[in-house]
């Protein structure tokens, strides 16, 4: 797939979390984001130490900022099942905002054109680090690092 990029529509596809009973539950990504100003943002996965210790809590503390500049949702995707992208949450207790979806076979990340395949690391598939400025489903900004250095930015 090619990678996605500004003035791309988002595709649509199924994400899962579970709930406190642990009960799984399917979204789509349009229902998430159709009419509203959403910043979606992903990483190689969860507990990973640069998306744990500075890419996730970035969002987190930054809430507020986001919400002054009219974003409605924030959501973090990665290539794990619901149950890791569950703890993973709850080791930020001061979250509030940020939801934590599962995209546990990657079809969400291949339809972005995010995979990036680590198998040499024994991570398998998983998704580049990203983040997707997205207004009513139309990609606004773009934030990719695809490889160790290599980030590519685009703004509309």
């Amino acid at each position: 797939m090619p990678l996605i990029g500004v003035g791309n529509a988002l595709p649509d596809g199924e994400l899962s979390w579970l709930d406190e009973r642990n009960q799984l539950h399917m979204i789509s990504v349009h229902s998430l984001a159709a009419g509203k100003k959403v910043v979606l943002f992903g990483g190689p996965g969860a507990f990973t130490p640069i998306c744990n210790m500075k890419f996730v809590p970035g969002f987190i503390g930054n809430v507020e900022e986001f919400k002054s500049k009219g974003v409605d949702e924030i959501l973090l995707i990665s290539v794990n099942d619901p149950y890791v992208m569950k703890a993973w949450a709850q080791s930020y207790p001061e979250n509030e905002h940020v939801k934590f979806l599962a995209d546990d076979s990657g079809i969400y990340t291949h339809k972005l054109g995010l995979e990036i395949h680590l198998s040499d690391k024994r991570l398998g598939t998983r998704s580049h680090r990203f983040v997707l400025l997205v207004d009513d489903l139309v990609v606004k900004a773009t934030r990719i690092e695809i490889g160790p250095l290599g980030i590519r930015e685009n703004a509309e």
